[in-house]
């Protein structure tokens, strides 16, 4: 029989991937399931992304392969966006490349830049298309760990001058999953020009740049003079738009840049579905609008799950940005163990230790449902705390 590569064998688990069974042999012992394991809220889209998706469905030409230049309205409306939002050009055609969702270009840049040798950049815990795309290509990750020390922050100085020979990426995601931990504008000017001595190309996740409460308005690294240079931005309407299962996003930078990029991805798909990428134009055109609303709806969720996790008997901080608590566990508590009986009583967090060893001591819990839910939520997991200091 033949095997797999050996590449396979270095990829850890993918934290989410048993969930969706577990989930299906609870339920059949009758068990009340409240998932607040993934970043995928329970709302609606906006209507005109539903409207422009199902209109779109029904014209034959767009149903045609998109390839890597995809539906080209979508990419100038994409550049209208960039300009309206945070007040930066790019040209539609040499500056943006259309993705199936920014997971994907995040795990293909490293196909673009790094191999046998070379090492990337990234923070632990952190989002796990940092590390496969790394693994999969060939190339080593050096991962940091972000605590609260450094407050989430990744500090170059920190990471031993080999590393910072070999490195060809560094990924960075602001605001970030899982912390909720957000970025000053001073450590990304501090960070962009460490990249451009270095040579090094910064990879910045930007997914939960309108995901922001409480006044807070999250930058673009392209906000610090020089990041043309050495930066690529990556976007989505996943958590935006309440699009998670539609797949699309982009990727912004210098042409240069890009090109390897789209590149790789001429060999890896043949663009997104392009009525998606219509409804994705409706999205952002109705955004102004739109959005402030469903903020409203997380705000309050954020809240009351701020509320119901603390009165569990867990610290909890109210984050400014995502959809995410990042919470810390009582000391000697590991994140498995923990989430592990939680999810025997039907709730279901994301242990830390499941983003990488330097997630242990907490978990993740997403605000994407109900107050009313949540607030359940938070009990069980005040039972299952309080069973399991007990006998600690």
């Amino acid at each position: 029989m033949p095997k797999p590569a050996a590449r396979l064998t270095q990829l850890p688990p993918y934290p989410l991937a048993h969930i969706p069974q577990k989930k299906r042999e609870l339920a059949a012992r009758g068990v009340d399931v409240i998932d607040l394991g993934a970043g995928d809220a329970d709302l609606a889209p906006p209507p005109a992304a539903i409207e422009a998706l199902a209109a779109a469905a029904r014209e034959p030409a767009m149903s045609r392969y998109g390839f890597g230049l995809g539906y080209v309205p979508f990419r100038e409306a994409v550049s209208t966006h960039m300009q309206r939002r945070f007040g930066h050009a790019f040209d539609p055609i040499s500056e943006l490349v259309p993705l199936i969702g920014s997971k994907e270009g995040l795990a293909h840049i490293a196909f673009a830049y790094a191999g046998p040798g070379d090492t990337t950049i990234v923070p632990d815990p952190g989002y796990n298309a940092y590390r496969g795309g790394t693994l999969l290509a060939g190339a080593q990750a050096y991962t940091y760990p972000i605590t609260p020390r450094t407050d989430f922050l990744v500090e170059l100085d920190e990471i031993p001058r080999g590393v910072l020979s070999r490195a060809k990426i560094l990924y960075l995601n602001y605001p970030n999953n899982p912390t909720s931990a957000i970025a000053p504008l001073s450590y990304l000017e501090r960070v962009v020009r460490q990249c451009r001595e270095r040579g090094i190309l910064l990879v910045y996740d930007n997914a939960y740049a309108e995901m922001t409460f409480d006044g807070y308005v999250a930058p673009s690294i392209f906000d610090v003079p020089g990041a043309r240079e050495v930066a690529i931005e990556f976007h989505s309407v996943s958590k935006t738009f309440n699009m998670t299962g539609w797949r699309c996003g982009w990727a912004c930078g210098d042409a240069k840049l890009l090109a390897p990029l789209a590149k790789v991805k001429s060999f890896t798909d043949t663009g997104q579905f392009m009525p998606i990428q219509r409804a994705a134009m409706a999205a952002l055109d109705t955004m102004p609008s739109w959005l402030p609303g469903n903020l409203q709806v997380f705000r309050a969720r954020r809240d009351a799950a701020v509320s119901a996790f603390a009165d569990a008997g867990l610290s909890v901080t109210t984050p400014v940005a995502t959809m995410y608590l990042w919470i810390p566990l009582p000391a000697g508590l590991a994140s498995d163990p923990f989430s592990g009986a939680l999810l025997e009583k039907g709730v279901v967090v994301l242990p830390g230790a499941s983003l990488g060893a330097g997630g242990e001591g907490f978990v993740r819990a997403s605000f994407i449902t109900s107050p009313a839910r949540i607030g359940e939520a938070a009990a069980r997991a005040k039972g299952v705390l309080q069973a399991m200091t007990a006998r600690a």
